[in-house]
């Protein structure tokens, strides 16, 4: 039920840490996959490593003719992981109009535009599809310094239920991962120190997230295991953001 032979995916925002991992578990699972992001090159070594059932292209979610461009490229696709996203850390009271404007014009407007245009090639081929928005616990908890993110990724949490009900007659699936905290390198040095690991206290598992921890999520939203879900959030947190006050 879990295989993806025969399928083909999109994941934006490819040359990160989540992406990357993202596309080697569904093309594991036997789908073709299409690695876009603006750093083309990183998705290209990437595409060179899966080999012949891979490729690689540049995507700009903030940009309408470079997302037409990418879906006349890839067509056939009937996997879309909506991953692309970026943070603006800083005080509420110091946070600008432009980074606000930046934050969610990728996370959320970002993720409506690609997901509009996978979802009408669905539609013209009649294909049917999965299309997983990565959000965040943070969608619908807050911690202080990030305004433009929680914004964008509870709006992102809307935009999934709005898509879910208007898609489900042209048999396409829209559900969300709302990931917590994962373990990478940008965030190790913050969850070294003092600060951080008490944050790791409080999460109830006592632990941070791996993206290993998103895999099974993952293939079953993008499977047919997952063919009665649509407009579901599933929460891959251990426990944090349903910890006692």
């Amino acid at each position: 039920m879990f295989s993806l032979r025969g399928r083909k995916a999109l994941i934006t925002g490819a040359s990160g840490l989540l992406g990357a991992h993202f596309a080697r578990l569904l093309h594991s699972a036997g789908a073709e996959v299409v690695l876009a992001a603006r750093r083309v090159e990183a998705c290209a070594q990437l595409a060179a490593e899966l080999g012949k059932e891979a490729q690689a292209i540049r995507l700009d979610v903030q940009d309408e003719a470079s997302i037409a461009a990418a879906f006349e490229a890839a067509p056939d696709c009937d996997i879309l992981v909506n991953n692309a996203g970026i943070a603006a850390t800083r005080p509420f009271l110091d946070h600008t109009a432009a980074e606000f404007d930046q934050v969610l014009s990728i996370n959320l407007r970002g993720a409506f535009l690609v997901g509009q245009a996978a979802a009408r090639c669905m539609v013209a081929r009649k294909s049917g599809g999965s299309i997983i928005n990565i959000a965040s616990v943070l969608g619908s908890r807050i911690i202080p310094g990030v305004a433009g993110y929680t914004a964008a990724k509870a709006g992102l949490l809307q935009l999934t239920r709005q898509m879910a009900v208007e898609l489900a007659r042209h048999d396409i699936r829209v559900n969300a991962i709302a990931p917590g905290y994962i373990a990478s390198d940008i965030n190790a040095a913050f969850f070294a120190s003092e600060g951080g690991q008490a944050m790791i206290k409080r999460i109830p598992q006592r632990r941070l997230g791996t993206p290993e921890d998103l895999d099974g999520p993952l293939l079953l939203l993008a499977s047919r295991a997952g063919a009665h879900m649509t407009g579901s959030v599933i929460t891959v947190d251990g426990g944090h953001s349903i910890n006692a006050l």
